[in-house]
């Protein structure tokens, strides 16, 4: 049986309306942050000469000295001719592998002529990989 709306049951029905229209609002109003990194410099297939800035971009994560792990932080890594490190693996301290453990956000690379592919790889404090969803690859040639 259908009953008929009251003007009570009608303010209430609209109070419970609003309620839960300003919880969704409000979950929506804060997203979660995208975790990313980027190389912002060089350009992705941009020609160099043999020293030049490496700048890097990360978003959604502080970029701290590696030493202490802290949730959410790491330090930027330069791998060269390198696939991106896999999710909590050790970044390898060698050439291909240049670390910015003090937190560093841009520095002067030298190569030697030819083509690269440089991959930014974000780590924790103990150079523990966030892996691949937080790498960035591009290619450049070096004059």
């Amino acid at each position: 049986m259908l009953y008929p709306l009251t003007e009570k049951k009608s303010a209430a029905a609209v109070a419970a309306a609003s309620a839960l229209l300003l919880a969704i609002l409000a979950g929506c109003a804060t997203p979660a942050p995208r975790q990313s990194v980027a190389l912002l410099e060089p350009a992705n297939g941009a020609t160099v000469e043999t020293t030049f800035k490496v700048r890097f971009g990360v978003s959604g994560m502080a970029v701290a000295p590696a030493g202490e792990i802290v949730a959410d932080s790491g330090h930027n890594h330069l791998l060269i001719n390198q696939a991106p490190v896999a999710k909590g693996q050790s970044v390898p301290f060698d050439e291909q592998h240049k670390h910015f453990g003090a937190g560093q956000t841009e520095a002067m690379v030298t190569l030697p002529p030819g083509r690269y592919q440089l991959t930014s790889q974000f780590a924790n404090g103990a150079h523990q990989s966030y892996g691949a969803p937080m790498s960035s690859t591009i290619q450049i040639t070096v004059r």
